[in-house]
C-alpha cells in the first residue's frame, strides 16, 4: 500500500490490489482540496464515511451524503469539493470494464448517486478485506455481488430483484474445489472458469446451499486444520503458513473470531 501525506488538510492512501477488476483503491480525507473538472478512463465507486463532496457531471450538479454509493462512469468530466466545513473522508474503487461495461455510462450519467443501504454496506466490506492481507477471496467475492446490484440499479431494474437460484449440483462442485485448494486457495474467477459458471451465481449457488459464503468456508476449513496443527504443537507462526493464511496476523485474526481465543492461547491450554 502506497500512502501520501501532504500538508494538515490532506492524507491520501492509494494501492493497487491483486483483485481483478480494480485498477486502484483511493482512500483520502480532505477538508479544504477541491479537484478540478478531470476525467477517468476508468469507472469511478465512491463512497463518503464522514462529511459530502458535491459535484458537477454533464454540468448538472450532485452530492454524496454517507448513504450513498456514487458511480460515475469513464471520460465523462467531474470534478469535486467539500460541501461541509470539516471536509470530507472517502473510500473509492476504480474498475475496468469487468463489472460494468460502456453500454451503461448513459445510465450512470443520468443516475450517479444510488441511495441504496445493502450496496453502500457491501462497497464498505469490500474496502475492508482489500485492507485486510490473505483476504483476496473475500474481497472478490463481495465485489461481485457489488457489482450485480449496480448494473441492475443501472440498468433500471429493482435491485432486489435478485433472488436467489438454487443450485445444488453447482455448489456441491465448488465445494469440492475449495476443499482440494484449502491451503493454496483459488480465486473467484478462476473457479468460475473451472466450473463454467458467472461468478455472481457462483457466489449464490454456494451461500444458497450451505448458508455460507465461500470465502468464509474456506477460511473455517483453514481453522480447522490450524486446531489440528497447534494441539500437536506446532507453533502458530508455522501453522498460519502450513494451513494458507498470509501471515501469523491473519491467522490470528480468524482463529479468534471462529474459536474465541488467540492460536497461542489454544495451543498452550490445549490437551
Amino acid at each position: 500500500m502506497a500512502a501520501e501525506r501532504s500538508g494538515s488538510g490532506r492524507n491520501v492512501s492509494a494501492w493497487r490490489p491483486g483483485l481483478p477488476g480494480v485498477v486502484e483503491v483511493f482512500h483520502a480525507r480532505f477538508t479544504e482540496y477541491a479537484y478540478p473538472m478531470h476525467v477517468h478512463d476508468a469507472w469511478t465507486l465512491l463512497i463518503v464515511d464522514d462529511g459530502a463532496v458535491r459535484y458537477d457531471l454533464d454540468r448538472h450538479e450532485h452530492g454524496t451524503p454517507h448513504d450513498t454509493v456514487s458511480v460515475l462512469p469513464p471520460h465523462v468530466p467531474h470534478n469535486g469539493s467539500p460541501a461541509t466545513s470539516d471536509g470530507f473522508r472517502k473510500r473509492v474503487l476504480y474498475l475496468d470494464g469487468t463489472h460494468l461495461g460502456d453500454d451503461l455510462i448513459g445510465a450512470a450519467v443520468d443516475r450517479p448517486d444510488l441511495r441504496d443501504p445493502l450496496l453502500r454496506r457491501r462497497v464498505g466490506q469490500v474496502h475492508a478485506a482489500l485492507v485486510r492481507p490473505g483476504d483476496e477471496l473475500e474481497a472478490e467475492s463481495r465485489l461481485t455481488l457489488v457489482g450485480e446490484r449496480l448494473r441492475a440499479h443501472l440498468r433500471s431494474r429493482d435491485a432486489a430483484a435478485g433472488t436467489l437460484r438454487r443450485d445444488p449440483v453447482l455448489a456441491r462442485r465448488l465445494r469440492e474445489l475449495l476443499d482440494e485448494r484449502v491451503v493454496e486457495g483459488i480465486g473467484l474467477r478462476e473457479a468460475a472458469a473451472l466450473l463454467s459458471a458467472h461468478p455472481a451465481h457462483l457466489v449464490r449457488a454456494f451461500s444458497g446451499a450451505y448458508g455460507i459464503a465461500p470465502h468464509q468456508y474456506l477460511t473455517s476449513r483453514r481453522v480447522g486444520r490450524a486446531r489440528r496443527l497447534l494441539l500437536e504443537g506446532r507453533s502458530p507462526s508455522g501453522v498460519a503458513v502450513a494451513t494458507g493464511f498470509y501471515d501469523q496476523a491473519h491467522l490470528t485474526r480468524h482463529f479468534r473470531k471462529l474459536v474465541g481465543v488467540t492460536p497461542g492461547r489454544y495451543r498452550a491450554e490445549g490437551r
